[in-house]
């Protein structure tokens, strides 16, 4: 008798942030299925396609099945097979030795964006060890709008698509093609069916923007300037919230005389957005309250990103959508474990004072390194020597801005381990690689410590190859060897008992729960007010002279200057078939998505001569990449939006599969970062296009 499917229900994870729930078809120890589950709290039965081919890297050919010890020349591609205990004793003693000589600062931790509970046990790791520098890709991801957050109103101010709303903004967010940090458009779709209206600020017409009520086509890098023309338009009109604004508002009156001359006018200039269009969007935005601002990743990808999010935190505020049903609220978490408890921030007391950034000025209450001031300390002793990396769940070489940068610094590191499940072009520079289990082959916790008040329960489906381990394995067992053993546990899954004890709930418990949401608290303010230093939203920061930020938001201007022979400007776009730099090895998401392409516009292109399927060489100040044309209406005329995380797993690691050839962040630089969170233009770059000769 044949052995029947037995379906597990497990949440996704590390194919964005993950939160779909999903029902997973087991037979023989083997996934043969993967279905969307209905009683899915963010996606009510819809996965996308790359969730439910995800099982397809389990039983790769190229998936990393032992520990590797480097053989020949850094980046030469030659390795040879070690036990775990090998490869652990090394890199122990490997970390050891550079804390002796230069002290534990001078070890980076590097992680990417958070996909399960081992970014925080990495967090862990790198404060019982002593090093105050965990590198992850915060300065362009999430921490520019939490943080701004975190100084404006107090907390993170995430859109609510849980409860009834009158209108979705979303600026800077494509959630048909994306996830935000679990914000799944399943929830967006189902307020537009409820009768929500739907406005998006994108400088691409999206799928999205198709079903837009109002969509305004924004020149790229200039979001701050639009944000500031609503609120000018808003405060004109006297269709602020003036209740909210009287009694919970600081330098309401600075924020009017700052955008006085941000007239629908003066933005349609900067923007390329009619005023009329301006004005309809901002008085659409005050009168639909509640509204709800789905603020996405896109507008933390230029040196300007502090007065773009402090901007759209201001309108938010007058507004009057703040901690209210269906606008933008403060979530607040179960009853868990604490992420400093857990991290064990307590011994690390200076942290903030000795990490790289806080050389740099990096704003108060961002407590990663940005990837650039972690680079520019390998290269140059400055602020201190830095001499090894432990990387997992990241791929530096091609996700970093300025790739060049990035591998002359892992060239000049003594050491260097990466935890794997696929050789990358950065595993393949390394000299310690480390196999790692998939997602389905462990118990684990999603959304922990991302700010939405909500955590995600992710059994394990299969077992993993004997020679991959857990990431949170890993790091459990390196931690007995390099920092006291007693902060370790004997079973590392006991971490996940360790967040659970607080709701009293063990991880059985928790998985046949499926997930955990905190308490629904709004208007908070009306008794506690906001946790700022007034008690107040700070449209106006009271300690800006303090803190060494600006008082209030402004347009500062293009964040790269105009150069002639690069006429065009340049942005990116995550790709649905892919995450970052990640899986372009699964045949079946290749096959939807085999080649690099550039998005030009029709005029653009015939200016050029290209047509669609040409390979195109684009160029900025910084370098060249060659990606294949897609001729489309999609973009505006004047602007190319390129393909991010390329590189050729079919390629050879000693040249680090072909990293230069397509990867977006040769064409990025580090020379000009934002002062607040050392943030790049990733996005938003003078450029030129041509046509590649034959």
């Amino acid at each position: 008798m044949a052995e029947e499917i037995t379906w597990i229900k497990t949440h996704c994870g590390r194919m964005d942030h993950g939160g779909c729930a999903l029902l997973v078809g087991v037979k023989d120890n083997r996934i043969v299925r993967i279905k969307g589950d209905l009683e899915g709290y963010l996606n009510n039965g819809y996965t996308c396609y790359k969730g439910r081919v995800s099982a397809d890297r389990l039983h790769h050919p190229d998936r990393l099945l032992s520990p590797l010890k480097r053989a020949g020349k850094r980046g030469e591609g030659k390795w040879r097979e070690i036990s775990w205990d090998e490869a652990l004793e090394e890199t122990a003693q490997r970390l050891l030795e550079i804390k002796a000589q230069y002290g534990a600062r001078a070890v980076g931790f590097g992680v990417g964006m958070p996909k399960g509970l081992e970014h925080f046990v990495l967090i862990r790791l790198a404060n019982l060890f002593g090093s105050p520098n965990v590198i992850a890709s915060q300065d362009v991801c999430h921490a520019p709008r939490e943080v701004s957050g975190l100084h404006t109103c107090g907390f993170y101010p995430v859109a609510d698509l849980h409860n009834p709303t009158n209108l979705i903004v979303a600026w800077g967010s494509n959630l048909l093609d994306t996830n935000e940090e679990g914000q799944i458009a399943t929830l967006a779709l189902q307020q537009i069916k409820n009768g929500a209206k739907l406005m998006v600020i994108d400088p691409r017409r999206t799928g999205l923007a198709e079903r837009a009520d109002l969509w305004l086509q924004v020149k790229p890098g200039t979001d701050a300037a639009l944000a500031l023309g609503f609120i000018h338009v808003i405060i004109s009109d006297l269709l602020y919230d003036r209740d909210f604004v009287d009694g919970f508002t600081y330098g309401f009156e600075d924020l009017s005389e700052q955008v006085q001359n941000y007239t629908p006018e003066a933005v349609a200039a900067i923007t390329g957005v009619a005023a009329d269009l301006i004005r309809q969007g901002a008085r659409l935005y005050a009168r639909s309250k509640p509204a709800a601002l789905q603020w996405g990743n896109a507008i933390e990808h230029d040196i300007n990103v502090f007065d773009s999010a402090r901007a759209l935190i201001c309108l938010m505020a007058i507004t009057g959508n703040l901690e209210v049903p269906g606008g933008n609220i403060n979530p607040h978490d179960p009853k868990i474990m604490g992420l400093g408890a857990f991290v064990r921030a307590d011994l690390i007391p200076d942290k903030a004072k000795t990490m790289i950034g806080a050389y740099h000025g990096t704003i108060p209450r961002m407590m990663t390194v940005p990837p650039a001031y972690f680079r520019q300390a390998v290269l140059t002793g400055s602020p201190y020597p830095v001499k090894g990396y432990y990387g997992m769940c990241t791929n530096p070489l091609v996700t970093w801005a300025d790739s060049r940068t990035t591998f002359a610094a892992l060239n000049r590191l003594d050491f260097i381990a990466i935890a794997e499940m696929f050789m990358t072009p950065t595993a393949a520079m390394a000299d310690i690689v480390l196999p790692v289990a998939h997602q389905y082959e462990m118990n684990d916790i999603g959304h922990y410590g991302i700010g939405h008040g909500i955590i995600f329960a992710r059994p394990q489906v299969v077992e993993p190859p004997p020679e991959c381990w857990a990431d949170i394995k890993i790091l459990n067992e390196l931690g007995k060897r390099v920092s006291p053993p007693e902060y370790w546990h004997d079973n590392p899954e006991e971490f996940l008992e360790d967040i659970l004890r607080p709701a009293g709930l063990s991880f059985a418990d928790f998985a046949a729960r499926g997930y955990l949401k905190g308490p629904d608290r709004f208007n908070l303010h009306l008794a506690k007010g906001f946790r700022t230093p007034t008690g107040k939203v700070e449209l106006k920061l009271s300690q800006a002279e303090k803190l060494k930020l600006k008082a209030l938001p402004e347009y500062a201007g293009l964040p790269e200057e105009e150069w002639g022979a690069y006429p065009l400007l340049l942005i990116s776009a995550k790709n649905p078939y892919y995450l970052h730099s990640s899986y372009r090895w699964v045949q079946k998401l290749r096959q939807k998505s085999p080649m690099p392409e550039v998005q030009i516009h029709p005029d653009t292109a015939k200016a050029q001569g290209i047509s669609s399927g040409d390979e195109v060489i684009i160029s900025t100040p910084y370098g060249q990449i060659v990606q294949a044309a897609q001729v489309t209406d999609r973009v505006m005329p004047g602007v190319l939006c390129a393909d991010i995380g390329w590189w050729f797993p079919e390629g050879s690691p000693d040249t680090q599969y072909d990293w230069q050839k397509s990867n977006f962040n040769i064409l990025t630089s580090i020379g000009k970062l934002g002062k607040e969170f050392g943030t790049p233009n990733l996005k938003n770059l003078p450029c030129r296009v041509d046509l590649k000769p034959s």
